[in-house]
């Protein structure tokens, strides 16, 4: 399936990739089995699961044989005769997982990507192309989806082969949510406290929402210079992201954000409070009974205070008798 008119590609950028953390483990297990740390090269296989329409569920994978010229993207060699052998094995397990596209590591678009693409349009007619990201620089979904298009020019000229970005998100299964934690279990630092951890993930989400805002000023920076084409659909987007930002001129909002802010800074000052009270409390409680114990280890040695009261008696009593005689 090529989407060439308006209300096609409409309706296939609408389309949602999702895809599994099993599909991303096993891509980077690829990429770290066969390619070298210092090496640039990308690795290539195919993608099992289910094409819904509107979602498209990226649930399995499996890597092929390919070998591609560094100098030269356009010469490659990738093995068919394994997709088809290695598919009809994974049939056997699993029926209900579909041969629906194929990913490789990129992390860009390269010059091979539609002859390969062509390639698995022998097994499938609409392909999807997965680009997973296994070197990430920046915080994010290591994944970027898309769809071969044609596109039909408006003066009439040849159309034009190209990639369409769909969305892509990140979702998991209960199974694969606790396989998961474990693995983040297993591989976390334990040296680094909960708090270091809390601030380093908020430091990272920081990071990462730079890094978007960054792309959509030079985004519109590059439409209002005139050097990048207008979008439409990125434009509607936009607004509707600035439109649920709110309006802090208001005084009525202004003083909602305050109360809201007051409230909870209430209960964080009333837990401190209890939290000293209680601390001192303890601090109380732990002298009063290390001078309990002392009084007890003093009794243990010299005697009770009974029995030194009993004895300054008797020889008082010693004392007036010797007077006596």
């Amino acid at each position: 399936m090529v989407a060439t008119t308006t209300e096609q590609l409409t309706a296939l950028a609408g389309t949602t990739v999702i895809v599994h953390p099993l599909v991303l483990l096993s891509v980077t297990d690829h990429h770290a089995r066969s390619v070298s740390r210092n090496s640039q090269k990308r690795v290539i296989g195919v993608l099992l699961g289910q094409d819904n329409g509107k979602t498209i569920n990226v649930a399995n994978s499996f890597g092929i044989p390919f070998e591609e010229d560094e100098k030269d993207s356009k010469t490659w060699f990738l093995d068919h005769n394994y997709i088809e052998g290695m598919y009809e094995m994974f049939k056997k397990v699993n029926a209900r997982e579909r041969m629906i596209g194929w990913y490789h590591t990129g992390p860009k678009l390269r010059a091979s990507d539609q002859e390969i693409n062509d390639l698995f349009k022998r097994f499938i007619a609409r392909p999807v192309m997965v680009i997973v990201d296994v070197r990430p620089d920046t915080v994010g979904i290591p994944t970027d989806a898309y769809f071969a298009v044609e596109e039909i020019k408006d003066d009439g000229t040849e159309t034009r082969k190209t990639f369409l970005h769909v969305p892509s998100a990140i979702e998991a299964e209960e199974a694969e949510e606790i396989g998961v934690e474990h693995l983040l279990r297993d591989i976390k630092d334990s040296t680094t406290t909960t708090l270091a951890t809390r601030v380093a993930e908020q430091l990272a989400s920081l990071q990462g929402l730079q890094s978007r805002l960054s792309d959509i000023q030079k985004y519109l920076v590059d439409v209002a210079s005139g050097s990048m084409p207008i979008n439409h659909q990125v434009i509607y987007h936009l607004q509707d992201a600035l439109n649920l930002l709110p309006d802090l001129s208001d005084p009525t909002l202004t003083q909602s954000f305050a109360a809201s802010t007051n409230d909870q800074m209430l209960v964080v000052y009333l837990s401190s409070l209890l939290r000293s009270v209680i601390a001192l409390h303890a601090l109380v409680d732990n002298k009063a009974t290390i001078g309990r114990a002392e009084l007890e280890e003093d009794g243990g040695v010299k005697g009770t205070p009974k029995t030194k009261e009993k004895k300054s008696e008797d020889e008082a009593a010693k004392k007036s008798e010797d007077k006596k005689d």
